[in-house]
């Protein structure tokens, strides 16, 4: 007997807004399949009010309220039955955070819980990891994001030490994140992964997801400390408005890839790295899997 029901995860960061919308099939004698159906963007930048005027303006509540909307209308349209909606360092942050949630609730009836960093670090660990790693190995698992960097240390198949760093792409676009947030960041990556004496890292996000595209590497190939530290100088010598006209690159994604990289490979070489492996997970696919799992609230739609 086959069964297939829709769930969908909405990911309110501090750079975009994402709605991912899962096909849950479930056949007798076979495990659980997880398939995304859609996957729908927004580049809010959320995280360019809040750190640096401690709360969102008015001209991004209206585009948040009315992308809640139209995400409400596709989840109607996809016969979406449960969804949760995440929204993460930027709103958690913004004095007016609280606020904004009720007022989206009041307007659209989606229900956004503001969640803190160490919870969004679970969630991600909840997505399929084991199919990407191996179990006699040693990871460092980093999710950088708009406002924080999510970073978990994982040996011989087990999650054994998680931390959210105030380490993200728009902070570091708007140069304010302190040098002491960097040391701290050296100091725990360094004293969780020198037992290790080989150790590799799995990056998620949407740069790393786009380098790794670019890249032109096979699913499940790594890319090398070189390649990264290669293509992030060579992203440096063009201009913002060339990574645009010459690279391809998208206006919202032109100026924050050069700073994830920087955090990319600082994990790296802390750890002592030589590859990353991008299997193109996050929180979103998290939350899909929580939702099944039921070990996070949902919501009826």
């Amino acid at each position: 007997m086959l069964s297939i029901k829709k769930y969908a995860a909405i990911d309110i960061g501090s750079n975009a807004v994402r709605l991912l919308i899962s096909n849950i099939i479930e056949e007798k004698g076979k495990p659980v399949r997880f398939k995304k159906s859609s996957l729908v963007r927004v580049p809010i930048r959320l995280g360019a009010d809040v750190f640096i005027q401690d709360e969102i303006s008015e001209a991004n509540i209206d585009r948040l309220q009315d992308t809640m909307l139209a995400f409400k209308l596709l989840m109607k349209s996809h016969k979406v039955v449960l969804y949760k909606a995440c929204a993460t360092s930027a709103m958690r942050e913004a004095n007016n955070g609280p606020a904004v949630a009720e007022q989206i609730l009041k307007t659209t009836d989606i229900d956004i819980d503001i969640i803190e960093g160490e919870e969004e670090a679970a969630i991600i660990a909840a997505t399929d990891l084991h199919a990407y790693i191996k179990g006699d190995r040693s990871y460092l698992y980093v999710d950088v994001g708009g406002g924080s960097t999510e970073f978990s240390i994982i040996h011989n198949g087990n999650k054994i030490a998680s931390k959210s760093f105030k380490i993200g792409t728009v902070r570091l676009l708007n140069d304010i994140v302190k040098r002491s947030y960097w040391l701290e960041l050296e100091e725990w990556i360094k004293n969780n992964t020198k037992d290790f004496d080989k150790i590799e890292v799995i990056g998620s996000g949407g740069n790393i997801n786009k380098i790794f595209k670019i890249s032109g590497k096979a699913i499940g190939k790594p890319l090398t400390y070189f390649y990264l530290s290669t293509y992030y100088h060579n992203l440096k010598s063009y201009s913002y408005e060339e990574r645009i006209t010459e690279l391809d690159l998208n206006q919202d994604r032109a100026d924050v890839i050069i700073p994830a990289l920087q955090i990319y490979l600082s994990a790296m070489k802390w750890s002592r790295a030589k590859h990353i492996f991008v299997p193109k997970i996050g929180l979103s696919d998290g939350i899909i899997k929580s939702l099944y799992f039921e070990t996070v609230s949902s919501k009826a739609l």
